[in-house]
Order: C-alpha cells, then sequence, then structure tokens
C-alpha cells in the first residue's frame, strides 16, 4: 500500500491504494497503478476516494495492459473526464484492511515512529516507507544524520515496537558514518 495517511473531513483514515495515470479510450475508461499486492485487489475493498474523502467511486477492473489496470468509475463517461482525473491517488478507509499478523506492518503504521538505534541513541524519524520492488526501504529524518534510507530487513530493524511508537535500528557498517577501509592499500592508497 502508499506511504502516505490523512484525515479526511469526515474523520476516517485513509490509505492510498492506486493512482489514475491516465485515460483509456473515449467512453471514460482510466488506467490505474495499483499498489495493493494483488493489483486487482483495489476493486475489494469497496468505495475508493479522493485524497479529501468527499468524492468516492466504484471500480470496475475490464483489463490489464502495460502492468496497470484498466478500469470504469461510475459517473465517468467520457475520455475529458477521464484525462481530468490523471494523477489522481486513490484511497480506502484503514479499517478496509485485513488485520495484519505478528510482524507483519501496513507501510503506513510505520510513518512518524521514532528510529532509535540498538545503542540507544535516537537517528530520528520515520518519513516514508519506500518499495522501488527490490524491498521496503525507511527514509528516516533526524538533525544529526540528515536523512538516511535503511533497509526494512530483520537484520537492519531488528524491532518494530508500534505500542512504544518506535523501531530499532542496527545500520549497517557505512549507513550513518562513511565506512572505515580495513586495509586501505588493499583498496588502492597512494604512498
Amino acid at each position: 500500500v502508499c506511504l502516505n495517511e490523512v484525515v479526511s473531513k469526515i474523520s476516517k483514515e485513509l490509505i492510498c491504494v492506486g493512482v489514475i495515470t491516465g485515460a483509456r479510450g473515449l467512453k471514460g475508461e482510466v488506467r490505474i497503478k495499483s499498489f495493493t499486492a494483488d493489483p486487482k485487489g483495489i476493486s475489494s475493498y469497496g468505495d475508493v476516494f479522493e485524497e479529501n474523502g468527499n468524492i468516492s467511486f466504484k471500480v470496475r477492473i475490464t483489463g490489464q495492459a502495460k502492468g496497470q489496470l484498466l478500469a470504469n468509475l461510475n459517473g465517468i463517461e467520457d475520455r475529458n473526464a477521464a484525462d481530468s482525473l490523471k494523477g489522481t491517488r486513490l484511497y480506502i478507509p484503514k479499517s478496509a484492511l485485513p488485520k495484519t499478523e505478528e510482524n507483519e506492518y501496513y507501510f503506513s503504521d510505520l510513518v512518524g515512529l521514532r528510529a532509535d538505534l540498538v545503542d540507544g541513541g535516537c537517528l530520528g524519524k520515520i518519513k516514508e516507507v519506500l518499495d522501488f520492488g527490490a524491498g521496503a526501504i525507511l527514509e528516516v529524518v533526524g538533525e544529526n544524520a540528515g536523512t538516511v534510507m535503511v533497509p526494512f530487513t530483520k537484520a537492519s530493524v531488528p524491532e518494530v515496537d508500534r505500542a512504544g511508537g518506535r523501531v530499532v535500528i542496527d545500520p549497517p557498517i557505512g549507513l550513518i558514518d562513511p565506512a572505515e577501509l580495513k586495509n586501505e592499500k588493499e583498496f588502492g592508497e597512494k604512498q
């Protein structure tokens, strides 16, 4: 799922599940980049909402093309209406998502948690969770280290304490400070 959580005007917590990337054809069909584990799952949670929570759509998937879903949205009848939605993020209430198992998290659950180091120091707060396909990465922002990208693996993040509002980070060598060369000569140090 998408990393941004917003509270709509009707006080629902919403989670981003996709984005409209453009129109297809003349009859109002749209292309959707789905952020759900099963891309077609975007239509199984009920209506999707725009970010403000005021406008909702029922998604009827009509096909797939080039890694995106093709869909009809209720009330969108022509290409102009579909084109006007390009870039619109689609949200669902977090309550519509299935409960997570132990050691399983929605990205939105991690955003805002304090990032403590295993040695007891504080690295900062999780600003965002990114996933470009090779695994999730925590974007941690702090005063001392600036912005740090931490792989969200058991080795780098051995503890997630949602109730305590924190994660514990065991940073790989070089993540925070430059890696120390054990044998500089081995790496071609000029003498």
